[in-house]
């Protein structure tokens, strides 16, 4: 927790999503909505059957030949079930790594999470620009985003260093403002009667706004390339807006914040925007919320998933060497390297510190 202040001296918290702080998760709430499928209700039961992990046993004889080499251990498990209509199907991925991540930043346990999957309702957010399908866990806590075929692929190849670098945030009491990923799952069903069948990649992480009321929303990329989202949402939608009209805000009512919230957030946004870009990911916003009862202001790193893969190369290279005519300029597609500079830059003027009785420690801290 990080007090600040805010125009019209008014106190307020800003909260990061940091290893080790949990949000106050208490009681479950009513369903508001049952999603019309089984995709939540599937992979907590896949959880519920695989959990606790049993230890593979050792093998009793040694291998035929010493020159065979053993297959590597694949990085998730496959629970089927079903009844005389339907059969289910859950890969999880990753299995023991996040069963061990939740423990660390989940002290609620297993069974409050299973029981938090087991009912969803769909979630409309409009202003972003994702396009991906969303849900909410009912009781509000989890939300769960359809993930694309590449961002699986990149998702297999960027967990194990995720893993290990929140547990090292962790071990060092290191501030982090991603939004925790909580478990990523494969489901599907097939219903024998109809022949219908689906199947999904569900990417669960943690409600930054869990039991707040939040006024606002923005995504943040330190970007003004069509970064206005339009105002006219649909009532049944919640709205998203983007940069510019964050900076439209800020110009009318400026969000000051302390200085030791400012080395706070300046020190996670550079050691957790480092290690995206040393894996080659970009693309990834700050979601910002304004708190209406507790004046306080919620952060968190999203859409990490997703690597600077070879087209995207192919597209910087070409619009910047203008190999296709037209005026060169800056590229829409820049390099994960530039793309957080820009980043940690934009931030760094979109929330501006304020002295206070702490101003000179802070300086000190940070070296000025």
């Amino acid at each position: 927790m990080i007090k600040s202040l805010m125009h019209g001296d008014a106190r307020r918290d800003v909260m990061t999503s940091s290893v080790g702080e949990s949000s106050s998760y208490n009681q479950i709430s009513p369903v508001v909505e049952i999603l019309p499928t089984m995709y939540v209700n599937c992979c907590a039961m896949a959880v519920l059957l695989t959990e606790p992990l049993s230890k593979p046993a050792e093998p009793t004889t040694r291998p035929k030949s010493a020159n065979k080499s053993t297959a590597e251990p694949k990085p998730f498990i496959e629970v089927q079930f079903g009844d005389q209509v339907a059969k289910f199907y859950c890969r999880i991925y990753f299995p023991e790594e996040f069963r061990l991540f939740r423990a660390m930043v989940f002290p609620y346990g297993e069974d409050r999470f299973i029981r938090s999957l087991t009912r969803c309702v769909a979630w409309k957010a409009t202003g972003g620009k994702s396009g991906s399908t969303f849900s909410k866990t009912a009781d509000g806590r989890f939300v769960l985003k359809q993930m694309s075929r590449l961002e699986v692929q990149s998702f297999m190849e960027f967990a194990p260093h995720y893993f290990n670098f929140m547990a090292q945030a962790a071990k060092d009491k290191r501030p982090t403002v991603f939004t925790k990923v909580v478990g990523v799952y494969r489901i599907g069903f097939k219903n024998s009667l109809t022949g219908a069948q689906v199947k999904q990649d569900l990417l669960v992480m943690e409600n930054l706004f869990y039991g707040r009321k939040i006024q606002q929303v923005y995504d943040l990329k330190g970007s003004l390339r069509n970064r206005l989202a339009s105002t006219d949402a649909k009532a049944d939608a919640e709205l998203v807006l983007l940069d510019e009209n964050f900076l439209k805000r800020i110009c009318d009512n400026p969000l000051y914040i302390r200085p030791h919230a400012k080395l706070f957030l300046r020190k996670a946004l550079q050691d957790d925007t480092l290690f995206l870009s040393n894996l080659y990911v970009m693309d990834y916003s700050l979601l910002v919320g304004i708190d209406e009862d507790s004046k306080e202001i919620v952060v968190g790193i999203i859409d990490y998933i997703r690597t600077f893969t070879w087209d995207k190369r192919l597209e910087m290279v070409v619009k910047s060497t203008n190999l296709l005519g037209g005026q060169k300029g800056l590229p829409t597609i820049v390099s994960p390297e530039l793309y957080r500079t820009r980043f940690c830059e934009a931030m760094e003027r979109y929330f501006l510190p304020v002295p206070d009785e702490w101003y000179g420690l802070a300086r000190y801290a940070d070296g000025i």
